[in-house]
């Protein structure tokens, strides 16, 4: 088909299609709250109406050039006032066809595969879901269906005493990790635009200059922002999951149906390419649960190909489409560590080597949602159970071929790797650098020593890192200088050059909140094309180690919060 250019924010308007509020059910309580922007119970429905609360006068920080392109957006858009009002969270002269009001949604909370209550004001869990998320748009452009997300947006019911705000820091954060992880070819949710605003701050809990705290010492006014985010859908595990629970405890008359809305509306939204709408709800369910197992296990070990760490994956932060979602306190891994983990609150069980099994208690957690719609077929329930038990299994393969890849190997051979990561934790190698490095395929060590942090004295050392990479130089299918020119294109299509490092970050949102957005757009443009060679100029100012005054060092090495 050819593809259709959105030139004004008429053309845009035209393209409407709300499949979330028009096919699932609103809160029946919505009525009686007028705003929707006080925290309380929601006990059913798929949604709540929540008309967004705009920053003030607003401020223009950057847009996603590729993905404008992609949608085929006009850059004329960015004049336009309504484009600019909408994408602020001013939705008040918002005409029809459009709506002129958002939703924000619920859902459950799940911390490594353990069902929660207590964080909820409520004690019920009918006060989780987006605090300050609120979709503002769903609409089929050129053939695809993408549901446009304010965050930052202000107050929705699930906000439990929070402002509903989002920081500046953060926004640039999630802003710039979303069109990198997407450039690094990993499914994500994309950056649309941000905003930020002068006239108005929040409050917010941070670190001392030069800290090496765990704890957050000091609250600081920092200015807000709205970051548009774009996916096909929103949809969480969490949030089936909430249906489960009130289907699985009979909440409610409709809660076994709400449950069956929601799990057909994700079939609709994320699966209809692979899931006949022809067939058995127990046979759309079976499909499903083996397509999420195989995007959520590819999702997980490319996380791991580039040195991505999702320091929160709860089940409420794990899109039951398969892609990155929620980029709050995630980092991307520099010295290597297994247990890597760059939020102060995160724990071991959701560290650097452990997201494969973080991403099989989401999965666990998504499963037992969908059991409440097999009650009453024993066969499907077992067929189900067969899936479920079945994700480590499915996990190690994918691990083991993204391993491979990431060597030059044609197979995975255990112990080449189990001895690499022992060198790597003993030698405290720079993560991306290493394998960068190793895809150029070097005659000896020396150029690998590059990405070391330290230089390497001890001769055991030394002599194990000889015969690694002398076993490893056996194992690649290296015969010429043709073969090993296609292999080095090859690994370095597996090994990134450029990761968004956090100091680079910091430097970016500290340069913003002078005014200077020019660190936002130039990290944006080098971070979306990660696996290209750059400039000499950029080389020596981003694929470098992390110099050592940062380590330790609170908000760079470690984060409380990402809000």
């Amino acid at each position: 088909m050819n593809k259709k250019n959105i030139e004004t924010f008429n053309e845009l308007s035209n393209l409407y299609d709300y499949s979330f509020v028009d096919k699932l059910n609103s809160d029946p309580d919505t009525k009686y709250n007028g705003d929707n922007k006080f925290p309380r119970e929601v006990f059913s429905g798929h949604y709540v109406p929540v008309m967004p609360t705009p920053i003030k006068d607003p401020i223009y920080i950057s847009h996603s050039i590729n993905f404008f392109k992609e949608l085929g957006f006009s850059e004329n858009l960015l004049k336009s006032d309504d484009f600019i009002k909408l994408f602020s969270g001013d939705m008040s002269n918002i005409s029809k066809p459009m709506q002129n009001i958002g939703w924000a949604t619920g859902y459950a909370l799940s911390i490594y595969g353990t069902e929660y209550y207590a964080q909820c004001p409520f004690q019920t869990g009918n006060g989780y879901g987006d605090g300050r998320a609120i979709s503002v748009l769903e609409a089929v452009i050129n053939d695809k269906r993408w549901e446009f997300q304010l965050k930052g947006a202000g107050r929705t019911p699930y906000c439990r005493g929070a402002d509903g705000r989002a920081v500046l820091r953060s926004s640039v954060r999630e802003f710039l990790a979303q069109e990198h992880m997407h450039a690094l070819g990993i499914p994500t949710s994309r950056s649309l635009t941000l905003f930020t605003s002068t006239k108005e701050q929040v409050t917010r809990p941070w670190f001392r200059d030069n800290s090496y705290s765990k704890d957050p010492e000091v609250m600081i006014e920092e200015d807000v922002a709205i970051t548009t985010r774009v996916a096909t859908s929103f949809l969480r595990v969490g949030q089936i999951e909430l249906f489960g629970r009130r289907a699985r405890k009979n909440e409610h008359e409709n809660a076994l149906k709400e449950l069956e809305m929601i799990v057909l509306h994700l079939i609709d939204r994320e699966y209809s390419e692979v899931i006949n709408q022809d067939l058995d709800l127990e046979d759309k369910i079976i499909i499903l649960a083996n397509e999420f197992q195989n995007r959520l296990t590819s999702l997980v070990a490319n996380w791991i190909r580039v040195g991505y760490c999702q320091g929160n994956f709860n089940s409420d932060n794990c899109a039951a489409g398969g892609f990155t979602l929620d980029y709050g306190p995630f980092g991307f891994i520099e010295m290597f560590d297994p247990k890597y983990q760059s939020w102060t609150g995160g724990g071991n069980h959701f560290s650097f080597f452990n997201q494969p099994k973080a991403g099989e208690k989401n999965f666990k957690s998504f499963c037992s949602a969908l059991k409440a719609l097999l009650s009453s077929n024993a066969q499907a329930l077992e067929e189900l159970e067969k899936i479920e038990n079945n994700f480590s299994k499915v996990m190690q393969e994918k691990m083991e071929s993204m391993w491979a890849k990431k060597l030059g190997l044609d197979k995975f051979d255990v112990e080449l790797f189990e001895e690499l990561i022992n060198l790597m934790i003993d030698t405290k190698v720079d993560y991306t650098i290493f394998f960068r490095e190793l895809s150029n395929i070097p005659d000896d060590m020396s150029n690998l020593e590059k990405s070391f942090y330290g230089k390497t004295q001890n001769e055991n050392i030394k002599l194990r890192w000889n015969s690694w990479f002398e076993s490893w130089k056996s194992l690649i299918n290296v015969n010429d200088e043709e073969s090993k020119q296609k292999l080095t294109n090859q690994m370095k299509l597996t090994n990134p050059k450029y990761t968004l490092r956090e100091w680079h970050l910091v430097w970016a949102y500290q340069e913003a909140q002078n005014g200077n957005y020019k660190a936002v757009q130039e990290l944006q443009e080098i971070m979306t094309n990660p696996y290209e060679e750059q400039t000499k100029e950029i080389e020596e100012k981003y694929y470098i180690k992390k110099p050592s005054d940062f380590f330790g060092i609170a908000g760079i090495s470690h984060v409380s919060c990402s809000s």
